[in-house]
């Protein structure tokens, strides 16, 4: 059973960064299609971007060319690089593994000043 644990939320200025890490346990990762989703209060769960087992990217056009998806399959890890952030990118993020459909716990971000 694959487990997926999130980190790097928090509170951060409209036009700042952060960087999301999504850290898997199990043997396959690096086999494993995964994907960051978010979630804002009152709206549905949606895709940002996903990254295939052989590290092809697709993005959310609301966060091409600010947002980078990216893998080490060393560190069994995924990571989300959010550049020049706004306010409606505030939400739960939450990380997926496509094969065994494992969703992690999510990590916050607010972006306000």
């Amino acid at each position: 059973q694959v487990q997926l644990v999130e980190s790097g939320g928090g509170l951060v200025q409209p036009g700042g960064s952060l960087r999301l890490s999504c850290a898997a346990s199990g043997r396959l990762f690096s086999r494993d299609g995964m994907g960051w989703y978010r979630q804002a209060p009152g709206k549905q769960r949606e895709v940002v971007a996903t990254i295939t087992s052989g590290g092809s990217t697709n993005y959310a056009d609301s966060v091409k060319g600010r947002f980078t998806i990216s893998r080490d399959n060393a560190k069994n890890t995924m990571y989300l690089q959010m550049n020049s952030l706004k306010p409606e990118d505030t939400a739960v993020y939450y990380c997926h593994n496509f094969r065994s459909s494992t969703w992690g716990q999510g990590t916050q971000v607010t972006v306000s000043s």
